[in-house]
């Protein structure tokens, strides 16, 4: 008796998995030799009362990349509220007297993910305003906020100098990164300026100018990092290229948080008896200084407009410190998860590290569009759709050329490419749009995407 019930499922799963693309995807689908069965489309009203327009395998669960940021953010602004701030204060154990402070100073991370080099330069400088001139212990960096996360930045896409590769942080310092700033002189040479200063780090002051085409400056300057202490630029540098920079993870990041402090420590015109390292802070201490962070609504912006992992990641594990002792990954999933159940439904996504630079994560083009058509209905709404990039002018979504107005959060990995957010009607309607696409030609799906959302945005 339970043949009919189970046979009319079948055929209503058939029948969606058949149902026809508009003509003008398939065809971009097959000029970039994308099976059909590689995509997940699904085009449907923010209103969840109404039907969706088009479903093509939206219940098979693929691999988002950075779309999986939406969740992370959305159950961010919920649980935490859109002013919310991180603190980083600086504390010290002892007096102050003629210049010297007594002790020790101390630096202690709550998970900003944007301690950049200015805030962090003007922390130090108003240490030194306060009457600190030399400090006679150590300074200390607490990162005690978040459990260690043992991940090598190489072992995602063996890329561990690309700045998005770095490891979350209690206290993340100008994401572990620096910037190589090339700046041609008159001489025949360029210049080279190195931000943040790293202390003990010796870096090559300029590399030779060659005539030439700019193209692809970067292997020309035959850049080796093997030794983090002693980088060496061993080619040259085209002059056609002008002033240029070239953003990199440091090639030693368990290191970074103290060569950084000390160098700009110095550069503030600081000194120190001790050495900086690594360590807690005592329950002793007393506060003298606190960097607030930008709020949360603007730290989103950020995350979903550029991309940025590591602040997906600071956020992410920022939601585990709900609990008990140093956030962990697994603590911050499990709020997630909490959080999808109570807003969302029990059909949970498979979460992991809440940016989307993973192989695990998991998600169905019908669990993004609920997650979307929730978001629409809230009244922080206008926070999460203003942190989408708007296509054709605005974060990674610039590039992207279509007729209609959208704003959407890309994803991208080796394999995988997407989008999933908001699109314009032409009568005014607003309509939820996820396009995934997981295969090895993944990197052609723009053009399927671009036929998209031009047909999302017509009339029906």
């Amino acid at each position: 008796m339970r043949v009919l019930p189970l046979l009319a499922v079948l055929l209503a799963a058939t029948a969606a998995w058949a149902q026809p693309l508009p003509p003008e995807v398939d065809a971009a689908l097959a000029q970039a030799r994308l099976p059909r069965d590689a995509v997940t489309l699904l085009v449907t009203d923010v209103d969840p009362a109404q039907p969706p327009r088009l479903s093509h395998r939206a219940e098979v669960p693929v691999n988002p990349a950075s779309i999986a940021k939406l969740a992370t953010t959305m159950a961010a602004l919920e649980l935490l509220g859109p002013a919310y701030t991180w603190t980083t204060p600086v504390l010290t154990d002892g007096p102050i007297a003629g210049g010297t402070l007594q002790g020790n100073l101390y630096l202690q991370g709550s998970g900003d993910p944007k301690l950049v080099l200015e805030r962090l330069w003007l922390l130090l400088r108003r240490v030194r305003a306060l009457g600190i001139d030399r400090v006679a212990g150590d300074i200390v960096l607490d990162h005690g906020a978040f459990a260690p996360v043992s991940t090598d930045p190489s072992s995602f896409d063996g890329e561990p100098l690309r700045p998005y590769n770095a490891t979350p942080d209690g206290l993340l310092l100008n994401f572990k990164s620096v910037l190589l700033t090339l700046v041609p002189q008159t001489d025949g040479r360029a210049r080279l300026l190195v931000e943040p200063p790293l202390a003990g780090v010796r870096w090559p002051s300029t590399v030779p100018l060659v005539l030439g085409e700019c193209g692809d400056w970067r292997s020309t300057l035959k850049a080796d990092f093997t030794d983090p202490l002693r980088p060496r630029l061993a080619g040259s540098y085209p002059a056609a290229c002008g002033e240029r920079g070239w953003p990199l993870a440091f090639a030693d990041p368990a290191s970074y948080a103290t060569r950084a402090v000390a160098g700009l420590w110095a550069e503030v015109g600081g000194r120190v008896g001790g050495v900086v390292r690594d360590g807690r802070v005592p329950a002793t201490a007393t506060q003298l200084a606190v960097s607030v962070s930008p709020p949360l609504s603007e730290v989103v912006r950020d995350i979903n407009k550029y991309s940025n992992n590591v602040m997906a990641q600071q956020l992410f594990l920022t939601l585990g410190l709900q609990g008990q002792g140093p956030a962990t990954r697994e603590g911050a999933r499990e709020t997630l998860r909490a959080w999808w159940r109570d807003r969302i439904g029990p059909d949970l996504p498979a979460f992991d590290n809440g940016s989307g630079l993973s192989r695990d994560e998991r998600i169905t083009a019908q669990q993004l569009a609920r997650l979307l058509q929730y978001t629409w209905a809230s009244p922080l709404m206008p926070e999460l759709a203003a942190s989408l990039p708007a296509v054709g002018t605005d974060g990674t979504l610039r590039r992207t050329r279509t007729p209609v107005g959208a704003h959407l959060k890309s994803g991208s990995l080796r394999d995988v490419q997407g989008v999933a957010g908001y699109v314009d009607g032409a009568g005014g309607r607003r309509y939820v749009v996820v396009a995934i696409a997981n295969h090895p030609n993944a990197a052609g799906f723009r053009p399927a995407v671009e036929a998209l959302l031009a047909w999302a945005g017509r009339e029906r």
